[in-house]
């Protein structure tokens, strides 16, 4: 595991037993009667910190001008589940995840949010093995080109606020957005999602989780009423 984690993050670990639970899920101690503390949650709250200060630090010199609402905006896409995911994914951190059998058989190993979740416990992991300079800079180097996309491209995540402003402005409305269909299996599923407004379909989009459809239902929107 340690081999792995090195080969991933580029840090080596040392306290073993840190990551050993920071790459249980639930399931495995709830199966094993193993108590709540073994599991990655407590360093998945940690990891969330940490994360959250050093992608601020960022933000904060990259965007001199910007509001506290818009450092907010940038900063909940840079580090939501599915950026985290995306992340994991790429260096093959799912494959080291701990679940119960039941949740194997169901692929879940695969699934955004626990490898989100399991991202973030190895970063408070991390964290309590004293690597936090070399952590710090590791989440600089990886978020950066994230940040960076969300920079060219605010107006495509900024959408559904947006769209918000432009209805409330008009008659004092707001948009509705309902799910359409789910299809695919539970580790991979896929929502489509419309938005109306005034009883008027405004643009139908799919997304693997229904806040990503929404936002791409939204930009639809916006470029349709010619706002964007």
């Amino acid at each position: 595991m340690k081999d792995e984690l090195n080969q991933i993050f580029g840090i080596e670990p040392v306290k073993e037993d840190l990551y050993r639970i920071a790459l249980t899920h639930s399931s495995y101690t709830k199966d094993n009667g193993l108590p709540h503390t073994e599991c990655y949650e407590r360093l998945e709250f940690l990891g969330d910190a940490v994360l959250k200060l050093t992608v601020s630090d960022v933000l904060y010199k990259m965007f001199p001008e910007a509001t506290e609402g818009e450092l907010s905006k940038i900063r909940g896409v840079v580090v939501s589940d599915n950026t985290l995911a995306q992340i994991a994914k790429r260096g093959g951190l799912q494959n080291l995840i701990i679940l119960s059998k039941h949740d194997e058989k169901q692929h879940l190993r695969d699934n955004n949010s626990i490898c989100a979740c399991a991202y973030e416990a190895i970063l408070g992991a991390y964290y309590l093995d004293k690597k936090l300079s070399k952590l710090t800079k590791y989440i600089k180097k990886t978020f950066k080109p994230f940040i960076e996309d969300v920079k060219d491209n605010f107006e495509c995540y900024n959408a559904k606020a947006i769209l918000q402003e432009y209805t409330q402005d008009k008659t004092k409305e707001r948009p509705v957005y309902a799910v359409v269909k789910e299809s695919g299996p539970a580790h991979k599923r896929e929502f489509e999602v419309s938005v109306t407004y005034r009883d008027e379909v405004l643009a139908v989009e799919s997304g693997m989780s229904k806040k990503d459809a929404e936002q791409k239902c939204a930009y639809s929107a916006c470029k349709k009423l010619g706002i964007i």
